[in-house]
């Protein structure tokens, strides 16, 4: 019984040491240190008190030497200085390593398959950069060979990324199309990744089929091709016909993709924000929020019921000329969907039906789908961001079709306001107002020089008026993107978006129509689209929706401003300013009166000790000790005690 009740009761007072050490501190010590420092703390009093009495003379040979209430005042002040000590070194710990900056014992032994999987992925990542010569940027270094150049590296990015897997395929994806960002030699050899990648098995394709739709294929297909139309580094296309004779499409995501894509995803973020912190270049590029952003749009790209209804959102808005499969939505699920076949060619490989052709015809097509494109964007808000040549489809007779829906803008009324703007501005040769324009769609950063990003958007629109520069009149868009992030420009998601749907549809453009003005038929179709917005009948409209909202507010107006000329006439008006009305204020003013308190307090307390301690007169309470000393060290404990609370109030973000 003594056995068990020894550990028993060594861990109850440890448990005690525990909740008032974290009383003590005023902020949310972890658990598992502080049990452990109350442990050391318990174990630590005995031979504290034992020596401190022989050394003190309270304890002799023939007993006790004094009496008892000395010392047991004495021997209390010993155990409360080895209680504050524990104290201290919980308050360094925190100081070194806060609480909740390393996992728990709990998380750590429940999570090691998952870590130890992720710690090989991370090798075989870090394998793959270093081989391809690209290690001395994850150390901060711009190039790891003198005699490295930026077309050497971007072929090493392009093939390590290609090596990396699904996951890094989509990011250099996703990077070749931010050319605002990065250079022009390292986003063309990125664009090479928008080829297909190695189609799955069918066994394993036929599997994820099934497994989507819940039943045999029997069931709801007549037949379905196991060679696929398309495979992509998540999903691949396969055709089928159903039960009815509808000739349909399956687009099927691969059976690990989504396991795949998790894992690496991981890596990446943790990757960017190590890279973000320790690299110049990481800094610039704010690659953290890069990666960020990406795995949201991968995430939704990964969930066929968010394309389905991007898919839903395009056809309602989608004017007449441009057709775009219908979604078969009772065999449609996240990982399987199942649509309408349309008839046409990829324009990336419709060569031979582009040339049948005439150039006519070319040009009304290019002409047809920028201006259903910038409509789209100025009108309706929802725009394909993803039309790169693989996206859209071209038959003889002229007819243009829109696949793949995973990549969908959306802009809110006052940004499609300003992008009109923008445009009108352009065709104008307006650098003023085009410069206004983009200060309404984007976050003016500090310090602007404003009339230096006047005169750079002046002389782009005139590089590009007259077809210099180049990717082309298009270029514009980028090339426009490029400058507002020199100058500091937060630029929001979706006019990204935007800017870089109008920079991809250039290279689908060229193929459909070489000779197709892209920059002098976005003026026109800018125009054409303001001439719209300021219509008498479309300016009422909109006025008489807003007067409508108004009508309250200006109802009450007269009767307010009468109540304000009587009290400014009669002497009664006054103004009422409460400067800590906020929460957030009183808060932080409190905290910071508190812990100013607390420092002087714990000087004083500190300066008065020594005081007393260094005193050599008073009277002996034992053999070796006065009592001056003795208050001086309580007065001490105390100093130390509220250093200790203002330290750990200081270096803990969460205590405010």
């Amino acid at each position: 019984m003594v056995d068990l009740f020894t550990p028993l009761s060594l861990a109850v007072t440890a448990w005690l040491a525990a909740v008032v050490a974290r009383r003590a501190l005023g902020i949310p010590v972890g658990w598992p240190r502080t049990i452990v420092v109350g442990l050391l703390v318990t174990s630590a009093i005995g031979s504290a008190v034992t020596s401190f009495s022989q050394f003190a003379g309270i304890v002799a040979d023939d007993g006790i030497t004094v009496s008892m209430p000395a010392a047991a005042f004495v021997l209390s002040l010993v155990i409360a200085w080895v209680f504050v000590l524990g104290l201290a070194a919980l308050v360094v710990m925190e100081v070194v390593v806060p609480t909740g900056a390393l996992p728990s014992p709990l998380d750590l032994l429940r999570g090691w398959r998952a870590r130890r999987r992720r710690t090989r992925r991370y090798a075989q990542i870090m394998k793959i950069v270093v081989r391809h010569g690209l290690g001395g940027y994850l150390r901060g270094r711009r190039r790891t060979d003198p005699y490295q150049g930026p077309g050497k590296i971007a072929r090493s990015l392009r093939a390590a990324l290609n090596e990396g897997g699904v996951t890094f395929v989509k990011l250099g994806q996703m990077l070749s199309t931010r050319r605002d960002l990065i250079p022009e030699q390292i986003a063309d050899q990125l664009a090479t990744l928008q080829a297909g990648a190695e189609p799955e098995p069918w066994p394993e394709i036929e599997k994820a089929i099934r497994t989507a739709l819940g039943k045999p294929l029997e069931q709801v297909f007549a037949a379905v091709d196991p060679e696929p139309m398309a495979a992509a580094s998540v999903a691949q296309v396969h055709a089928a016909t159903l039960l009815d004779g509808r000739e349909v499409v399956l687009k099927v995501q691969r059976p690990r993709a989504r396991a795949q894509v998790a894992a690496d995803m991981e890596i990446i973020l943790r990757l960017s924000r190590r890279l973000e912190r320790s690299t110049p270049w990481g800094r610039s590029l704010r690659v953290f929020t890069l990666a960020k952003g990406f795995a949201a749009s991968l995430d939704e790209e990964l969930d066929y019921m968010v394309e389905l209804d991007n898919l839903r959102s395009v056809a309602a808005t989608l004017g007449s000329g441009i057709a775009v499969p219908e979604v078969v939505e009772e065999h449609s699920g996240s990982t399987l969907l199942v649509m309408t076949r349309l008839r046409g060619t990829p324009v990336g490989a419709a060569g031979p039906v582009l040339a049948g052709l005439s150039r006519e015809q070319r040009k009304e097509m290019a002409h047809r789908l920028l201006s259903e494109v910038l409509r789209q964007q100025v009108r309706t808000g929802i725009f394909h961001a993803d039309l790169h040549p693989g996206n859209v489809l071209v038959d003889a007779d002229g007819g243009l079709g829109l696949l793949d829906f995973g990549s969908v803008g959306r802009l809110d009324d006052s940004t499609r306001t300003a992008l009109g703007m923008l445009l009108l501005a352009v065709d104008r040769d307006d650098a003023i107002a085009a410069t206004d324009a983009l200060f309404e769609l984007l976050d003016r950063p500090p310090g602007l020089a404003e009339r230096e990003l006047e005169r750079q958007v002046g002389q782009l629109m005139v590089r590009f008026r007259t077809g210099y520069g180049r990717g082309g009149p298009a270029g514009v868009f980028g090339s426009l993107l490029k400058v507002v992030h020199d100058y500091g420009f937060a630029v929001p998601p979706q006019i990204a978006g935007a800017f870089r749907a109008l920079a991809a549809l250039d290279g689908t453009l060229a193929l459909i129509s070489p000779d197709f003005d892209m920059f002098g038929a976005a003026r026109e179709q800018g125009r054409a689209l303001m001439r719209e917005a300021v219509e008498p009948e479309t300016v009422r409209a909109n006025l008489e929706e807003r007067l409508a909202g108004y009508l309250p507010v200006l109802q009450r107006l007269p009767r307010r401003i009468n109540h304000l000329v009587e009290d400014l006439e009669q002497g009664r008006l006054s103004v009422n300013v409460r400067p800590l009305a906020d929460d957030g204020d009183r808060r932080f003013l409190t905290g910071l009166v508190q812990q100013i308190v607390i420092a002087v307090l714990a000087g004083s307390a500190t300066l008065g000790s020594i005081i007393l301690i260094v005193a050599d007169v008073g009277p002996m309470i034992t053999p070796n000790i006065r009592l001056l000393p003795v208050i001086g060290g309580v007065l001490l404990l105390i100093g130390f005690l509220l250093a200790l609370r203002s330290l750990a109030l200081v270096f803990n973000p969460r205590s405010g």
